[in-house]
């Protein structure tokens, strides 16, 4: 959608935040086996703005699951930055994430008996850390939920929800955002002003994001749209608009 980077984004561009060599994940065995993910490597550029489409059950979660350590690969490898998460245990896995990662999801996943302001910063306090203020007011000014902070999720509405919820995964000053259809459970208005903040932390702040999706529109605000079918790459778009994501769904019978 936006094309206009700013120096921290052109800055990051030759980075790579994550990525998969070869990555496979298989389900079940024998007659029941789903072969999910079917030698997949990819790579997420830093700084920008990619997102994931393909039909149902054609592994795009999976491959997010996977490259944010969410879940493990059958074979293969995933990174994060250098690091090649199957050499992680446990503890330092969940460390990375805790550290390093951000995460929105469809469910908006706020702890219910706290404030919008507290649940921005719980994964901080969690980590023992008190954060950069001035990185976590610039987060408020861009998800526009300043006039909330008080309110408990109970209070707003799903749009704002994930805008907190948006606001938590940046407040970490994450390397990589990973957003699993991040407007799946709201309307067309509130999708709209959660995709213009995602696309504004990009721009505005260098962040990176991927976000799998199955909605033209949404991916139209991405830089990158990669395509998977089957459990494999089999196509990628740069500069999306709606239109063209659209036609190119077709081909897959979406």
């Amino acid at each position: 959608m936006a094309d206009a980077m700013t120096a921290p984004t052109a800055r990051l561009e030759q980075k790579t935040a994550a990525r998969t060599e070869d990555a496979v994940k298989v389900y079940g065995k024998g007659q029941t086996e789903v072969r999910a993910l079917d030698g997949v490597t990819v790579e997420f550029a830093a700084g920008r703005y990619t997102a994931v489409m393909g039909p149902s059950g054609s592994g795009k979660s999976t491959l997010l699951h996977c490259v944010a350590g969410l879940d493990s690969l059958t074979s293969g490898r995933a990174f994060i930055g250098d690091v090649d998460l199957s050499t992680l245990n446990d503890q330092r896995l969940t460390i990375l994430r805790r550290d390093h990662v951000g995460f929105v999801f469809q469910a908006f996943n706020l702890v219910p008996t706290i404030s919008a302001a507290k649940n921005i910063t719980l994964p901080l306090l969690l980590a023992g850390r008190k954060g950069d203020q001035a990185w976590i007011g610039k987060v408020i000014e861009i998800t526009g939920i300043g006039g909330r902070l008080q309110h408990r999720p109970s209070e707003l509405s799903g749009g704002q929800q994930q805008r907190v919820a948006v606001a938590r995964a940046l407040a970490s000053k994450p390397e990589i955002i990973f957003a699993d259809e991040p407007t799946g459970n709201l309307d067309s208005r509130a999708g709209t002003e959660v995709l213009t903040f995602l696309r504004r932390a990009v721009d505005e702040m260098g962040q990176t994001i991927v976000m799998v999706t199955h909605d033209p529109m949404a991916a139209s605000y991405a830089d990158r749209i990669v395509f998977l079918a089957d459990g494999q790459i089999v196509d990628e778009m740069r500069q999306p608009t709606a239109e063209r994501v659209l036609e190119r769904m077709s081909r897959f019978g979406e």
